[in-house]
């Protein structure tokens, strides 16, 4: 049976996963927008990007992290993950 922590792990490395397509989707969409355009979603993209490696670095720090530690870590991983979710959808309803 797999414990809290390993369940919590693969939940957010298939939200990051998800996330992932996503803002690929949004680079096909900016790879074919106006140049003005282009330049805003690349800068947003660029932003929403920023956040996703941070968020995979502390997936890594939370996997590495001791059992006692874990538990501490994922309140700053909720934090980080909620900015990121939000960075994907607002990109992802600005240029639908």
């Amino acid at each position: 049976m797999m414990k809290d922590r390993d369940l919590y792990q693969k939940k957010k490395q298939a939200q990051l996963d998800e996330w992932n397509a996503e803002i690929a989707k949004l680079k096909a969409k900016a790879s074919i927008a106006s140049a003005d355009a282009q330049l805003q979603m690349n800068k947003q993209i660029r932003a929403i990007e920023s956040k996703f490696e941070e968020n995979r670095t502390k997936l890594a720090e939370f996997a590495k992290a001791g059992e006692d530690a874990w538990e501490s870590l994922k309140a700053g991983m909720e934090d980080a993950w909620a900015s990121l979710k939000t960075g994907v959808h607002d990109a992802a309803a600005k240029f639908k």
